[in-house]
Order: structure tokens, then C-alpha cells, then sequence
């Protein structure tokens, strides 16, 4: 039971942090566009390497002892999106994690929304992306960045914007805010379907079916999982392969949440996603050794019993300390660690890194390369289109 609480504590906590974390980014900015592919050039001008698979790069000695920042790029930030004749098997009843039964009669304007911006994700790997009507501030994407967004101020929902793109289908999670602004939809009848706010990488394909569930497509679902593990998998073989056998060997890896701004420091530790993330990239989850759950103010006493050679961080974040160098005289107790010592401060988008969807795989393709090989630090293009075929009825 302390472990659930745990985790809903956590989760709670995610909400409110990457909420901090996004308000005021960038629109989402061009990029190649769904399903599009990217030159080995332009990949390896926007992240060294690219083009190299990672068992091929030149890895560090000892990654302890690197000296450094590093930053994890995605050369080709596009979604990748499964092919499939399947239709939406509507009209349809489904249960959302609220336990609230909704009746889905059309999915031709569907509205995803979440604070990472995953839902929409998923759907436009779903390959549904024509059918979505609008976005939220944190869907970060260049697939969706012309949709009209319907929160405010960050990462409050608009009713009034929803309400006004007459949504046939609302997918959410409830880590969007006011909770009367979702029931103000139901009561104006606009289906809105609950689907699980946990996000960690072992957590993908049941999010895939919960929200393929909402749009009755449960075969674009299996077709989506199926390449989203083979992905995985095609990006942890050679990571495992390729770095120390012995855990001790490892970098010892935290990851923190920094918004210098307003002077917020959170380390994550396990059931925050971010451990999830750790054991990915191959990397040793210092968070679980000190016992640390969920996330919490970091202090100086759990830096120093932490003892990082590596610390992940969001871009954006980072920059609001005032990059490398502020954030070590915010936080003396990190100058002190390895990490400090060694600056091995690595960073990655806000919107990418803690997504936990179809770019997950990329996600930690591009971390690994940035932790094990940061002067050759790039994205992951995959085995091959990325995409999946199939047909449904």
C-alpha cells in the first residue's frame, strides 16, 4: 500500500513540476513532419554522430571520469507512425482508470491532452494525426504545431477553447487543470475518456492500449507496441553490449529537476519515471541505493550520499540557473560530487525527455550516446523507416 501511495504522490508531483518546467517554452518548431526521414548530413550538422550506430562509436575508457557537459540531441525529432487500414470501431464503450463509462460515437476531431504532451504523441503514431483538432502547451512536436492550443497560461485548460473546436473525443489524464473544466465538457456531453498518468518506460504499450481503447483501434495498437519494442530493443542490445557487465562499473546517474527561476530543485527518485529512464540508458540508479522515492526538494546530505558521476537534467531548466556554472554555485553540495566535480551535467528538450512514448526509443539512443560517447553524441534513426504495416477492417 506505501508503495501506491508512493507512486500517486510522485505522479502528482510530475504534474506540478513539468507544468513549472513548460510553461512558457517555445512553439513547437519546424521539423521533417510526420513519418519523414532525415538526411545522414543534416543529422550529423544538427547531432555529431548521428550517423554512426552505437556500438560502432568510439566510447570513453572509464565514462567516470569524463570531464564535461554534454547535451542528448534528436537529429530527427519527427514521430514515427504506423501504417494501417484499420478504422475506428465506433460507435464505442469505454472505462476510463476513473472508472467513469463513456460513450465514444465518432473519433473524427479527437483532443489528446496531457502535461508532456504524450497523448497526442501516441495518437499521431497511431497514425490518427488528421483527426486531432487541437493541443495543449506541452505538446512539443513539430506534427501539431499549427493546431490551436486550448490551455492558458501554461497548463490550465480552457473549456471554453475545447468547447469551441467541438470535440468529438477528449483523451486526457487529468494532469491538466481545473478538474471543473473537464466536468464542464461532460456535462456539454463532449466524451472525455481517463487514461492512466504514469509515465516510465515500462509503462508505454499500456498507455498505447488505453488510449487505442478511447478510438477503437486495438490493431493500430498492437502495431505501434510492436515497433516501439522492436525499437527498444534494437537501442538497448548494443548499449548493454557495450558498457561494463558489472553494475559497479556503471555511471552512477541522478536526475534532477532544476528551475533556477523560481529556485525549485527536485531530485527524482524511483517510481518518478526518471529511474526507469536511468536503467535504460544502462546507466546505475543512485536514487534507488539511497532509498530515495518519488520526488522530493533535493538536499545537500542526499547529494553527498548520492555521490553522482552523471546528473540529467532538462534543457530548459538548465539554462534557467544560468547553465553548468550556476547551477554548481546554486548547489554546492553537486560542485562537490564526482559529477561536479568532472562538470558531467547532461541535458536534454523538456519535451523530449521525460515523453515516455513513441520517441522513447530515440530518447534513450540519444541519452546513451550523450553519457557514454558526448563527443559524438547524436540521434537515433533506427533500423529502418520506423514505421509498421498492417491492415485492419
Amino acid at each position: 500500500m506505501k508503495r501506491h501511495r508512493n507512486a500517486r504522490a510522485a505522479l502528482t508531483t510530475l504534474a506540478a513540476l513539468v507544468a513549472l518546467s513548460l510553461a512558457g517554452c517555445a512553439t513547437p518548431g519546424a521539423g521533417t513532419g510526420a513519418g519523414a526521414s532525415i538526411d545522414g548530413a543534416s543529422a550529423e550538422a544538427e547531432c555529431p554522430g548521428a550517423s554512426t550506430p552505437f556500438d560502432q562509436l568510439e566510447l570513453a575508457a572509464d565514462v567516470r571520469t569524463i570531464d564535461g557537459p554534454s547535451t542528448a540531441c534528436l537529429a530527427d525529432t519527427s514521430l514515427p507512425v504506423i501504417e494501417s487500414d484499420e478504422t475506428s470501431a465506433v460507435p464505442l464503450t469505454v472505462t476510463g482508470v476513473d472508472g467513469v463509462e463513456v460513450v465514444v460515437e465518432s473519433t473524427d476531431r479527437i483532443l489528446p491532452l496531457d502535461i508532456t504532451g504524450t497523448i497526442a504523441a501516441t495518437v499521431f503514431s497511431l497514425g490518427l494525426g488528421d483527426q486531432v483538432v487541437g493541443r495543449d502547451s506541452s505538446t512539443g512536436f513539430a506534427e501539431a504545431a499549427d493546431l490551436p492550443e486550448v490551455t492558458q497560461e501554461g497548463h490550465t485548460l480552457s473549456a471554453e477553447a475545447v468547447l469551441s473546436l467541438a470535440p468529438t473525443v477528449v483523451i486526457t489524464d487529468t494532469t491538466l487543470g481545473p478538474r471543473d473544466a473537464l466536468a464542464q465538457l461532460r456535462d456539454a456531453g463532449i466524451p472525455v475518456v481517463i487514461v492512466s498518468k504514469e509515465r516510465s518506460v515500462e509503462n508505454i504499450g499500456e498507455l498505447v492500449d488505453q488510449i487505442a481503447a478511447a478510438l477503437g483501434v486495438p490493431e493500430r495498437a498492437e502495431l505501434l507496441k510492436s515497433a516501439i519494442d522492436t525499437e527498444l530493443a534494437a537501442v538497448t542490445t548494443p548499449i548493454e553490449a557495450s558498457i561494463p557487465a558489472d553494475p559497479a562499473d556503471r555511471p552512477r546517474m541522478i536526475f534532477l529537476y532544476v528551475r533556477g527561476s523560481a529556485n525549485v530543485y527536485y531530485l527524482f527518485g524511483e517510481e518518478s519515471g526518471a529511474d526507469s529512464l536511468i536503467d535504460a540508458v544502462g546507466g546505475f540508479d543512485v536514487a534507488g541505493e539511497i532509498g530515495w522515492e518519488g520526488m522530493r526538494p533535493v538536499t545537500a546530505e542526499a547529494l553527498v550520499q548520492a555521490a553522482p558521476d552523471v546528473v540529467l537534467v532538462m534543457t530548459e531548466g538548465l539554462a534557467s540557473t544560468g547553465g553548468v556554472d550556476g547551477l554548481l554555485e546554486r548547489l554546492p553540495a553537486l560542485a562537490a560530487t564526482p559529477a561536479g566535480e568532472h562538470r558531467r551535467i547532461v541535458d536534454m528538450a523538456d519535451t523530449e525527455i521525460l515523453g515516455f512514448g513513441p520517441r522513447t526509443p530515440a530518447v534513450v539512443d540519444a541519452l546513451a550516446r550523450a553519457v557514454y560517447a558526448p563527443a559524438a553524441a547524436g540521434a537515433y534513426t533506427g533500423n529502418g523507416s520506423g514505421s509498421a504495416e498492417g491492415t485492419g477492417e
